[in-house]
């Protein structure tokens, strides 16, 4: 890993003593996502209450500028131009370029239609059947690991050749034992597990930033 990426992942484990314990699983899920989005993949994001938050936090940080800026490239700016000398030059001057991510927490007409519909519990796996493709990431977020509607969208991924990540508590649940990598934070209470996972999200993004906007 090169050391401007490993400069987030030891700055994560100085402020948060209490994650070193864990400090290679975090690696390992990292090592999931810069080889999903080196090779043209993206990352299905979901969790329930505070964790459905966390989703959409995840993706609002891939999907634009974290600390780092992200220009257009030239030709795509010079082709804005050509189309609207104005519009096009504001948006080139604007526009930042994204890892995709997609919170599968977020569609709310498609997500209440299903429930209502057919099923609560398989309302990420239909999403995840719908958008995933071979060689993305399903980062699932589950304090207990035991999320019905989690563990249903698991078997979708594993189907369709996607990795999956398992973001949980201690104990890991049934996310850890099918997930490719599970990262168990070390705390038990779930609003202290969940105060542990935005610090972890956060290092990933960095460290995703650097790699792929870094100079």
């Amino acid at each position: 890993m090169d050391n401007k990426v490993q400069k987030h992942i030891e700055l994560l484990v100085k402020r948060y003593p209490q994650l070193k314990s864990i400090q290679s699983q975090i690696e390992q899920a990292y090592l999931v996502l810069e080889e999903c989005y080196a090779n043209g993949g993206k990352l299905l994001i979901a969790g329930n209450g505070g964790s459905a938050a966390d989703a959409e936090h995840i993706a609002g940080e891939l999907m634009k500028r974290f600390k780092i800026k992200r220009p257009v490239s030239k030709e795509f700016a010079e082709k804005l131009a050509e189309i609207d000398a104005v519009r096009g030059k504001q948006l080139a001057d604007n526009l930042e370029c994204s890892l995709m991510a997609i919170p599968l927490v977020a569609h709310e007409a498609l997500t209440t239609a299903y429930i209502n519909d057919v099923d609560g519990y398989g309302v990420f796996a239909q999403q995840l059947f719908g958008y995933g493709r071979k060689g993305d990431v399903f980062l699932g977020i589950s304090t207990s690991g035991n999320s019905k509607n989690i563990m249903n969208a698991t078997v979708v991924a594993r189907a369709s050749g996607i990795k999956v990540i398992g973001l949980t508590g201690e104990t890991g649940g049934e996310l850890a034992k099918v997930a490719d990598v599970a990262v168990k934070v070390p705390e038990k209470e779930t609003y202290m597990i969940q105060e542990l996972h935005l610090p972890i999200y956060h290092c990933w993004c960095l460290m995703l930033e650097e790699r792929f906007f870094g100079e």
